[in-house]
């Protein structure tokens, strides 16, 4: 949940990009993080295996600037991908304001795609969050490879898009896609901050 601290009037919210290994979350955020200025990002952190998989969380800390007088910050996480970190991927999830579900486009991820999704489902359901209000973006990466190896965004989308969110089909190493989806992320955890009153409030 968000954290407005009053006395330094600022906004803290939290965004977890979700999917199964090497779908290309930690890739979004080494992206985000060479473009933003660095008086708008903190320090990131990144912890790999020796073949470069996340193995915890990426953290990386953006100021978005103010918003009706508070400091907004977002704070981007990435959770492991592989089935073997699952207690992990719980920790990273909880709290999160919003989720970025990175799916990879490759036609033979697809059923890698299904289950991770699922798998985002029961961990929001586990901590006694109904996963249709949690505010979501799914992202369609590696729409830059071959045209014979990936699926068209459309086939992804009635595989994993049966809510509506806001989807985007990306290239997160080298950047379409990217910001186009932590802005439509930000935007819906912004409103959803907006419409009601600001839990975790100190």
């Amino acid at each position: 949940m968000s954290l407005v601290n009053y006395a330094t009037r600022e906004i803290t919210c939290k965004i977890v990009y979700y999917g199964p290994g090497r779908s290309g979350k930690t890739t979004n955020l080494h992206y985000i993080y060479g473009q933003v200025p660095d008086d708008r990002k903190g320090k990131m952190v990144s912890l790999a295996t020796q073949t470069d998989r996340t193995l915890f969380f990426d953290f990386l800390p953006l100021d978005l600037g103010t918003i009706s007088g508070f400091t907004t910050k977002f704070q981007l996480y990435t959770v492991p991908g592989q089935v073997y970190y699952q207690t992990t991927r719980k920790l990273v999830l909880q709290g999160a304001d919003g989720v970025v579900f990175v799916a990879d486009s490759q036609a033979r991820q697809l059923s890698e795609n299904i289950e991770s999704f699922q798998d985002l489902h029961a961990n929001l359901a586990e901590q006694g969050i109904d996963a249709r209000t949690v505010p979501l973006v799914i992202q369609y990466n590696k729409q830059d490879l071959p045209k014979d190896l990936i699926l068209s965004t459309a086939d992804l989308s009635d595989s994993l898009n049966f809510r509506g969110v806001p989807e985007f089909s990306a290239d997160a190493l080298h950047g379409p896609g990217v910001f186009e989806t932590l802005r439509a992320i930000s935007e819906l955890v912004l409103k959803r901050l907006s419409a009601g009153a600001p839990a975790g409030a100190r």
